[in-house]
């Protein structure tokens, strides 16, 4: 799945670290909670608070991280493509250890982690496979892996990338690609995973709070949370 195929924006459109080095300043201004807090929360597993060590990958300004904190996880190890995010995640604080490198292929030391966690990540990853192995290799045994995605569907329906608007008003789409659930589950199965939960945001009437001219999307899924699990 090509996006170039659904696009209906035009925008033009910069790489990752270019992208997120810019949209920093207003990132934590536009990024509404209800994309991914809202669906980590409905999530039966795992047991936050049995989580002892986790790895973010892909934690941006550190928004997941402090989620994590703030349900009892004592240590959370955060890993980003981009300095200028890294640079907010380490004055927010939440964070034991913070390390500039790509998500899949963190550096982060192998099977350490009881929870490997990337949030809204793989839209900008042209091949899902390279994150699924890194997120085993850095599981324990038993370890969880949570996902949460921007969904396809939504993607596709509204053919809307990822962007921001620049100080100078111009709309800038970062490099996203298409991934179908089937992609997901190809890729975790592929690297040793086992679903175990897979919940699908849609847009309701939280969502239509914050984004009133999405009325016509309402009950279209717009993310996606998967809980994989690493066996013993």
């Amino acid at each position: 799945m090509e996006f170039s195929d659904f696009d209906n924006r035009g925008y033009r459109t910069v790489d990752v670290r270019t992208g997120y080095g810019e949209w920093v300043a207003s990132y934590e201004r536009t990024v509404e909670d209800v994309m991914d807090i809202g669906v980590l929360e409905r999530l039966r597993e795992p047991s936050w608070a049995a989580v002892r060590r986790a790895a973010d990958l892909g934690c941006g300004t550190g928004r997941t991280g402090a989620w994590l904190r703030g349900r009892g996880v004592p240590a959370v190890d955060g890993v980003d493509l981009t300095p200028e995010m890294l640079e907010l995640a380490r004055r927010r604080g939440d964070h034991d250890r913070l390390v500039t490198a790509d998500v899949t292929d963190t550096g982060l030391p192998e099977s350490a982690y009881d929870l490997v966690i990337s949030s809204l990540v793989d839209e900008h990853l042209p091949d899902l496979h390279p994150l699924y192995r890194e997120a085993a290799r850095l599981a324990a045994p038993g370890a969880a892996f949570v996902l949460v995605t921007f969904h396809p569907h939504f993607i596709m329906t509204a053919g809307m990338p990822t962007h921001y608007t620049r100080g100078s008003g111009e709309p800038v789409a970062i490099d996203t690609h298409v991934h179908l659930i089937s992609d997901h589950v190809a890729a975790g199965l592929a690297a040793g995973w086992r679903l175990v939960e897979l919940h699908e945001g849609v847009i309701d009437d939280a969502w239509l709070a914050v984004k009133p001219k999405w009325e016509r999307f309402r009950n279209h899924p717009i993310s996606a949370a998967y809980v994989w699990r690493k066996d013993s």
